[in-house]
């Protein structure tokens, strides 16, 4: 693109001195300053409460694939017999 030096900054600078005078000066460096500080506040925001929409929506989705997990025919069964294979397994270990 361009890039701005030394020169070209001062030019700029002797515009904003002839159209707004000496005395507002400050005053708009002062108000550019704060809109610039409430910008980078308001994109912080933004992307903290982005972050924390795409945990809930991670925890939404893993809590939405258990219940559906839950609901497929057979699979609360073979969970109780796995829990009824594992009680016996912790039973033959502890009698030998």
């Amino acid at each position: 693109m361009f890039s701005l030096g030394f020169p070209e900054i001062l030019i700029i600078l002797a515009i904003f001195l002839l159209l707004f005078g000496a005395k507002r000066l400050p005053g708009i460096g002062a108000g550019l300053g704060k809109t610039v500080k409430e910008l980078r506040k308001i994109r912080e925001e933004r992307k903290t409460d982005k972050e924390k929409k795409k945990e809930a929506s991670k925890e939404n989705v893993i809590s939405d694939l258990k219940k559906d997990v839950q609901e497929i025919p057979g699979v609360k069964e073979a969970r109780e017999i796995k829990e009824a294979a594992d009680q016996v397994k912790n039973l033959t270990k502890f009698l030998k």
